[in-house]
């Protein structure tokens, strides 16, 4: 057994806090990484060791290996965990990592590679016995071959990139005379997102549920799945609301697709936290769509069901632990809700907003976690993603945790930038979310930006107008010099030291 006692994290931001938090719970210390822009963030002031690995632009640094590693080597960190984005799938960053000395937290590099490139996926897991969507098995370069297949499978089919995901590189085509041209689109979008622009041809499955499972494989053989997400609420591709369980998932269903899920592990012999992602029809048939080998942006709600820190347990198994829990340990208990509170304008097709947080108070009470790496008076930069939090709410039924989450909205106070705030009340009321038969479909079929246009009342506008006067103050405040705090723990004896 390995003994992890200083782990760097190779992120940023929310997720950044948050394993900082579960690593100092372990008693083990930690390394923030952090860019110009980043240099008085929540993360950095957290972490025990602080390191400035570049220039505001994620390719130089939090994307850059050569400074990580040296950040590594400079604060002589035993481990690095990856986090979600940024490196968190390259598997030549988990390679090197490795190759220098030091713990990887997460899967091998082959785990990686191999579920990273959809192909190799589909091939791996094809001796398995995993549902798959009907569709080809290699890369499809040649138009003829393509129209060929999509005959045999019927139209509308999927023209998907291997690499990569976030909606680039795919193209639905409804017709044989769309399909060379949007090829082609494929193709080129790929190529230019990804650096490969192999495509492939799956049957389209016009309404369907987006519902993943999270795994988890230790290095001794054991897995477990602890049951599933429902992430059908999408813009652009892109979850803003999950939870866990979903509502129309029978107890039957959920064991299939977590003994499928185990499968997909099995094929890629997978050690870590990891996620099997399920696309589902109107008849409740699942087929394999992909694996994410890292932690998700929404694992919180399958903390909160099922009280494992996926964190630590991540951890506990790059020491060599086994699995702390086996299968039937595993209990669903209550509801949980995540929305992603996204710097973004849902009046103006989610575009992406920037500004200074000159207003950011958190909602509390029962049943409230806020996942966030940021604090009033901070920007929201251009460099990087807009999440700004995860608003999560847990209830003993679904009922309550819906309900939690709309008093959570409406408490959450943030000015300054647009967010998916609006749109995630608007969703949380709709008849459709409420009776669980909404599809990834959702926002096309009932979502427009008059959804949130709406007169004020007589009590609004006068509340607005007492708001304004505070809002000037709070602009007053955010110009003058943000003062680093220490969010370090009281009784803890170290200091946080800068390396520049």
């Amino acid at each position: 057994m390995k003994t992890i006692r200083r782990i760097l994290i190779a992120n940023r931001g929310e997720i950044a806090v948050r394993i900082i938090r579960s690593a100092h719970e372990l008693g083990i210390e930690t390394v923030a990484v952090y860019s110009d822009v980043d240099r008085s963030a929540p993360h950095v002031q957290l972490a025990d060791f602080a390191v400035n690995i570049g220039p505001a632009p994620s390719a130089q640094s939090y994307l850059s290996i050569p400074n990580i590693l040296a950040a590594c080597r400079q604060t002589k960190a035993d481990a690095v965990h990856p986090g979600y984005g940024f490196l968190s799938e390259n598997a030549e960053f988990a390679r090197q990592v490795k190759e220098a000395g030091m713990t990887f937290i997460g899967p091998s590099a082959s785990a990686i590679s191999t579920m990273g490139s959809k192909l190799a996926a589909k091939a791996a897991v094809s001796a398995f016995d995993v549902p798959l969507v009907p569709g080809t098995d290699k890369a499809i370069e040649d138009v003829s071959e393509a129209k060929r297949v999509a005959l045999e499978i019927g139209y509308p089919v999927l023209i998907k990139a291997s690499a990569g995901g976030g909606g680039k590189g795919m193209r639905i085509v409804s017709s044989e005379d769309q399909l060379a041209e949007q090829m082609e689109r494929a193709v080129s979008e790929a190529t230019s997102a990804f650096g490969d622009g192999s495509v492939f041809i799956e049957k389209f499955i016009t309404a369907p549920k987006h519902i993943e499972i999270q795994i988890v494989g230790d290095q001794h053989g054991n897995y477990a799945y602890l049951f599933e997400r429902e992430c059908s609420i999408q813009r652009r591709y892109q979850k803003v609301i999950e939870e866990a369980p979903s509502a129309v998932v029978s107890n039957e269903i959920r064991e299939a697709m977590g003994k499928a899920a185990i499968e997909v592990a099995r094929a890629c012999q997978y050690e870590s936290a990891g996620t099997v992602e399920f696309v589902v029809d109107t008849d409740l048939q699942f087929y394999f769509l992909e694996m994410n080998t890292r932690l998700q942006v929404e694992h919180p709600v399958t903390e909160l069901i099922t009280g494992v820190d996926l964190v630590k347990e991540q951890i506990r198994i790059a020491e060599g632990h086994p699995l702390s829990f086996s299968q039937q340990d595993l209990a669903i208990q209550g509801h949980a809700l995540e929305v992603r509170v996204y710097a973004e304008d849902p009046t103006n097709n989610f575009l992406p907003d920037t500004g200074t947080l000159h207003t950011y108070r958190r909602p509390q009470g029962p049943g409230v976690r806020v996942d966030d790496g940021i604090e009033q008076g901070m920007d929201i930069s251009v460099y990087y993603d807009p999440m700004i939090a995860k608003l999560v709410t847990y209830g003993k039924n679904r009922e309550e945790a819906i309900a939690r989450m709309l008093r959570a909205i409406n408490e959450y106070q943030i000015s300054g930038v647009a967010t998916t705030l609006p749109f995630c009340n608007f969703v949380l009321q709709h008849p459709e979310f409420i009776s669980g038969r909404f599809t990834t479909k959702f926002v096309d079929e009932y979502y427009h930006p008059k959804n949130l246009a709406r007169e004020a009342s007589a009590e609004e506008q006068t509340l607005a107008a007492a708001l304004a006067g505070q809002l000037l103050v709070a602009q007053q405040q955010a110009s003058r010099p943000l003062e680093p705090t220490s969010l370090l723990p009281a009784n803890r004896f170290w200091k946080n030291r800068r390396f520049e």
